[in-house]
């Protein structure tokens, strides 16, 4: 896959694990809209001279022509979505129910299941089976890693909600994990999905070559660690309560804390289907733009929702003071760009056979368009 624009607009102050200490030195960061870069393509080396890179990447995007994507198809119109999600949420609950079942030690798969099968819109799944489904490939070589996908992306909702973390009682509309299970079997619970999603992929997946099963396992790992979920979550913490918040520094965490956890599946549902390195780099690009807007999307409905409607805790990132796209540039500005975000990862599909593209078109009005 080439490379394009290594290094663009933007600049993250100090490491994350110094982010309450002096701000002198500034470290410059592939913007996850503005190149091909994996997610996990960190540059560690402190610039000598910090570069002014003020409201770059989102005034950029909110500065451009409204020119909408005149040359994607309107079969996405056609397509009936509601029937696409329900038959997909289907299949992978069906899935995620045989491949975690409920056996000794009893109280940990309990406790596993509990939140795995609570619900949810399976977002995640379906992006990992929509875009392995656009580049040739069939739903049952992708299943495996969109399970995988959800048991993650439960881990982190049942490690979110601990009383260390963000310290909530409500998730899908049910008590949270550890208030009914216990904060110990919450963490183990968590470990054990973490750790049983990759074993799922490795071994469970068929019609996909083993090289291609092996860069889906790594693509998964840095979507998930140190260069992913973790660097959002940990800049996440370190930013509550802090004054200086800028767009940029929001942007970094929800690229890695939110975003990350979206491109995982679009690029291991492409690669499991056989993608080339061109398509999968379009498609990176597609992921990286529906996963910022599912948080501007999220910042957006914590302040105009209530906790009914949302089925977890409403205005609890204004409780926390953290920094939000509603708190930096206002609630119009946050709208605004959702609308473009969601016409850049349109963008992207443009090329591809309009039937196939359909699924992953909708997907991102549906992220745009969501109301919980």
């Amino acid at each position: 896959m080439s490379l394009v624009s290594p290094i663009t607009t933007w600049s993250h102050t100090n490491s994350i694990s110094s982010v309450h200490s002096t701000r002198s030195r500034s470290f410059l960061l592939p913007h996850p809209l503005k190149n091909n870069l994996p997610i996990s393509f960190f540059p560690s080396i402190p610039c000598q001279k910090p570069s002014d890179f003020s409201l770059v990447s989102i005034s950029a995007i909110l500065a451009k022509e409204q020119k909408g994507v005149s040359k994607i198809s309107n079969a996405d119109q056609t397509f009936n979505f509601k029937n696409y999600m329900l038959q997909k949420a289907a299949s992978v609950n069906k899935a995620l129910e045989k491949a975690v079942l409920l056996r000794a030690p009893l109280k940990i798969h309990e406790s596993m299941r509990y939140s795995l099968l609570a619900g949810g819109k399976r977002v995640r799944p379906m992006l990992c089976i929509a875009s392995c489904e656009l580049v040739g490939g069939q739903e049952s070589t992708a299943m495996p890693a969109a399970c995988a996908v959800e048991m993650i992306h439960t881990m982190s909702l049942i490690h979110d909600d601990l009383p260390c973390m963000d310290n909530d009682d409500l998730r899908r509309g049910k008590p949270t994990n550890h208030k009914v299970f216990g904060e110990d079997v919450a963490v183990l619970a968590g470990d054990a999905l973490l750790a049983f999603a990759f074993e799922h992929v490795a071994t469970a997946t068929k019609g996909a070559s083993p090289e291609r099963v092996v860069r889906a396992v790594g693509e998964l790992a840095k979507c998930i660690g140190v260069e992913g979920v973790v660097a959002g979550q940990v800049a996440d913490i370190t930013s509550e309560g802090l004054t200086d918040v800028g767009l940029e520094h929001l942007e970094f965490i929800h690229a890695h804390k939110t975003a990350a956890l979206l491109e995982g599946p679009v690029v291991m549902g492409a690669l499991l289907g056989g993608a080339d390195d061109g398509v999968i780099a379009k498609l990176r690009k597609f992921a990286r733009c529906i996963g910022l807007l599912f948080q501007v999307v999220d910042d957006i409905l914590d302040v105009t929702k209530s906790s009914k409607e949302l089925g977890k805790t409403a205005g609890k990132d204004l409780v926390a003071d953290k920094t939000t796209y509603p708190k930096l540039i206002g609630l119009e500005k946050s709208r605004e760009f959702a609308k473009e975000l969601n016409r850049e990862a349109q963008e992207q599909l443009v090329g591809f056979d309009p039937v196939k593209a359909a699924p992953l078109i909708a997907l991102a009005n549906y992220i745009a368009y969501r109301e919980n």
